[in-house]
């Protein structure tokens, strides 16, 4: 393991909130040369959304949305000085997609808002930050995106 950080994944679901943690990614892979790979998640269907018990995270149906809202977040993040932006779709569950990709790129960060991570839920059933803190095999950064 290097001192340093050569592929750095954000994970957004279009809120305001992920593109504070899309900001502070980009800050830091501008800092270090390193890719960013902003990941989405998306659910096909709404019955499959509709399955899941958290509300912790913006529910995205379709890919068609996850990609505008890749594309949102890319822009933003070139805003603060990075130049190696890439952008991955997975379909499931945020956690699932960001693990997926954290797995499939070989990422040494990955960068979550703290969205759900203080609510009644997110102590009951768990949280995107908290769930992903626990099963990443590489750095985790819970960025401060809501109060």
């Amino acid at each position: 393991m290097s001192d340093c950080y050569s592929t750095i994944v954000v994970g957004t679901d279009g809120s305001n909130s992920s593109l504070l943690a899309v900001e502070r990614a980009a800050r830091i892979a501008s800092a270090f040369d390193a890719t960013l790979i902003v990941g989405s998640a998306y659910y096909e269907t709404k019955e499959e959304a509709s399955k899941t018990l958290r509300q912790d995270s913006v529910t995205v149906v379709g890919d068609e949305t996850a990609q505008k809202n890749l594309e949102t977040a890319s822009a933003h993040a070139e805003k603060f000085g990075v130049t190696k932006v890439k952008t991955e779709l997975r379909a499931g569950t945020p956690v699932q997609a960001l693990m997926a990709i954290v797995n499939d790129n070989d990422a040494d960060l990955l960068v979550v808002g703290n969205r759900g991570i203080n609510s009644l839920t997110g102590r009951l059933l768990g949280s995107v930050p908290a769930d992903v803190a626990r099963q990443s095999d590489c750095d985790v950064m819970i960025v401060h995106t809501v109060k």
